[in-house]
């Protein structure tokens, strides 16, 4: 598969790199995607490795080197690396906190026979990927016109649920290294009220992310069946999400509704904190999936629901990312950043 991370039409061809081409990788808690960048922008050999699959990120990774495509692919051996990751980087250790993953950075960079090794925050690359994004991968949903210049927020949620912000630094960006997914979570009606009691019986620290996740979706599921007394039939988040789309389940329509809403209260909060102008970008791999469900759900009512700052959030768009492989720009963007200053 070969795709362009930055279209630009009627653009010439980027020159390939001289040096070879980049490994890329996008590393979450259930996959890790890789990719090999010939030139800026042009993206080939994309693959999807189940992270349950290999005992370490290693061998994930050597998995992928060794496929006969990638070989081919590389007359020489690969000198630069750069790895989004969903997880807090804070040193040269790396715990990953959804998955049982850990390694040095420098240990990796030398058993892959790297010169480079660059490993950034996932939701801090997506973040960078943010002002490259053209119009055919996003899709607005209310507010009203991006200022430029200005500060954009970025909210998640997958397997956990990231954030992260992206602020104007002279003629280029910063982002946030946020972890503000664990948040206190804050609910916003009496039906939150009674979800939120039901998860302190299971744990000590509600966090958004216990319910804006893959397993906050089950989480509401099971907190909403024992508030309504409707039967918890133990269901998983991709069949709780299908049963609401199709229709087919009242308590499942109830708990992505308040998904939904609760998502939006998460995104209006980091739109006022951070001042965010520019627009809150919605990633992670549940939204786009739920399609035109997201759009016609409360999450634009609650993300602007913020009493005297209604009229403030009404002027802020809100934008559901859509394209396939967007953390993969912003690592690139980390990575030639990289290397331009050594």
């Amino acid at each position: 598969m070969t795709v362009q991370l930055a279209p630009a039409p009627n653009s010439p061809p980027s020159a390939p790199y001289v040096d070879g081409p980049r490994l890329l990788a996008d590393i979450g808690g259930t996959n890790a995607r890789f990719a090999l960048e010939h030139a800026p922008g042009q993206v080939e050999l994309i693959q999807v490795l189940a992270c349950a699959a290999y005992a370490t990120l290693a061998d994930a990774l050597k998995a992928y080197l060794s496929g006969a495509e990638v070989q081919s692919a590389c007359s020489a051996p690969l000198r630069h690396a750069a790895l989004a990751i969903a997880n807090p980087i804070t040193g040269d250790l790396v715990r990953m906190t959804n998955h049982h993953w850990e390694f040095s950075i420098e240990a990796l960079r030398l058993e892959c026979g790297l010169d480079t090794l660059v490993v950034a925050n996932d939701f801090t690359a997506l973040a960078r990927a943010l002002p490259h994004l053209a119009p055919g991968q996003k899709v607005q949903i209310g507010g009203g016109a991006a200022v430029p210049d200005t500060p954009m927020g970025l909210v998640g949620a997958g397997t956990g649920l990231g954030v992260s912000g992206l602020i104007p630094c002279k003629s280029s960006w910063t982002a946030l290294l946020s972890e503000g997914g664990h948040v206190t979570f804050s609910p916003a009606n009496e039906t939150e009220v009674a979800v939120l009691r039901f998860a302190w019986t299971q744990f000590e620290h509600v966090s958004a992310e216990r319910f804006l996740s893959g397993d906050g979706i089950e989480l509401l599921y099971r907190a909403l069946a024992a508030h309504t007394g409707e039967p918890d039939q133990g269901l998983a988040a991709p069949e709780i999400s299908r049963r609401a789309l199709a229709g087919d389940c009242p308590l499942c329509d109830q708990a992505i509704d308040m998904f939904c809403a609760m998502l939006g209260t998460v995104a209006g909060n980091l739109a006022i904190t951070l001042g965010a102008q520019g627009g809150i970008y919605i990633g992670g791999g549940i939204v786009p999936r739920l399609g035109q469900r997201f759009a016609s759900s409360a999450f634009r009512a609650r993300f602007e629901q913020k009493g005297r700052f209604v009229h403030y959030l009404s002027q802020v768009p809100t934008f559901v990312i859509t394209a396939e492989y967007p953390a993969f720009l912003g690592v690139s963007a980390i990575l030639s950043e990289k290397l331009a200053s050594t």
